[in-house]
């Protein structure tokens, strides 16, 4: 099993879900919203375990 990488956030990104717009329908799960306040720099999705990362210098 190869491990997913780290998906880079900016500002203008949030606030932030997953699957991110764009994905095809097929490999889409139910949407979730991502919380990367109060100092979190990084959060993980609940269903398909991709990891989201706030990009260097983002607040």
């Amino acid at each position: 099993m190869s491990e997913r990488p780290v998906i880079l956030v900016t500002p203008e990104q949030l606030p932030l879900h997953c699957p991110p717009l764009g994905q095809p329908l097929w490999s889409q799960h139910p949407r979730v919203f991502l919380d990367l306040s109060h100092g979190k720099s990084e959060a993980h999705c609940p269903y398909c375990g991709a990891t989201y990362r706030l990009a260097h210098g983002a607040h």
